[in-house]
């Protein structure tokens, strides 16, 4: 009798699985607010009177790669992390600065055939420059959902976030420097793509195009994405 209510026991015990709050898991709260690396914006907070505001709040810790040097740029250090592959971030950054090189090779031959003052003062020679015009020219401002209604799937085009935006950007340029010959090296076809992304031509800004001429074509479906 007692061994029958030891295995009754035991049968009927509930073991709840202990889930911690994706919140706990964060280590700042929301209260704390982020850091000013760059010392243009401290100096702009000083101005408007907005500095002393922030003296009683939380402030995040900056990140180990943040710095406020002049030559430390958000943009180029996330296309960087987009390049690295394995965790070889020094192979991605000695790949990053071959890029540039490249670019700023060939904007110098071309500043230096330049006929005119005029000709020579609308080439940009700085490559970080370029790199982010070549970005913002090649951000989608819409995307395809597929979306299922009545048994059929339907392209419906909905705008996309910031972030995203950016995120396909880097990621078409990439690819498109991946996608090259057998004998061209990735920084050197790399290279010429953020060159005629940033004159708004080249494979990356079709692309960006053509998925606008898609979201267009599709229009008549965009009511299916409240439905």
């Amino acid at each position: 009798m007692l061994r029958k209510l030891i295995n009754f026991n035991v049968v009927n015990v509930v073991v709840k699985p202990h889930i911690t709050p994706f919140r706990w898991m964060s280590m700042y709260s929301p209260d704390f607010i982020e850091p000013t690396i760059k010392k243009d914006d401290i100096k702009r907070l000083k101005d408007e009177n907005r500095f002393d505001s922030l003296t009683h709040k939380k402030i995040k810790a900056a990140k180990t790669n943040e710095s406020s040097s002049l030559l430390y740029d958000p943009l180029v250090n996330k296309f960087t992390n987009f390049i690295m592959e394995g965790g070889k971030k020094e192979l991605a950054r000695g790949l990053m600065e071959k890029v540039f090189q490249n670019i700023k090779r060939n904007q110098l031959e071309r500043y230096n055939l330049a006929k005119d003052d005029e000709e020579r003062e609308a080439i940009e020679l700085n490559p970080r420059v370029i790199l982010r015009n070549a970005v913002e020219s090649c951000r989608p401002v819409m995307q395809l959902v597929t979306v299922r209604r009545g048994g059929t799937n339907y392209n419906v085009p909905v705008p996309i976030t910031e972030n995203k935006s950016y995120f396909y950007s880097m990621k078409w340029l990439i690819e498109a420097g991946t996608d090259k010959a057998f004998n061209v090296r990735f920084h050197d076809k790399l290279a010429w793509e953020i060159l005629d992304a940033a004159n708004n031509t080249g494979r990356v800004v079709k692309r960006k195009q053509d998925l606008h001429k898609s979201c267009e074509a599709n229009r008549a479906y965009a009511h299916y994405r409240w439905v």
